[in-house]
């Protein structure tokens, strides 16, 4: 088994049927963190009209996972 770090992305928008979401695998925490960052970063450079129809929010979780090809696992946590 490996330690991996998943990035849940939520989102929700007026009227929709459901909550959206995405996930993407890290090696690290400081790898998903940092990519958790940009991506709220971004989120926050919309207009304001993005965001009253977009409420977004993304964790990053450590997960033991089998091996996951083509994954880099040289970065420890």
């Amino acid at each position: 088994m490996i330690k991996i770090w998943f990035m849940m992305v939520l989102m929700s928008f007026p009227n929709a049927p459901s909550v959206k979401y995405n996930g993407f695998i890290f090696p690290s925490e400081y790898e998903c963190l940092n990519a958790k960052q940009e991506l709220l970063d971004v989120y926050e450079s919309k207009p304001l009209e993005y965001k009253l129809v977009t409420q977004m929010d993304a964790y990053c979780v450590e997960f033991e996972s089998f091996p996951i090809a083509g994954l880099r696992s040289d970065i420890k946590a």
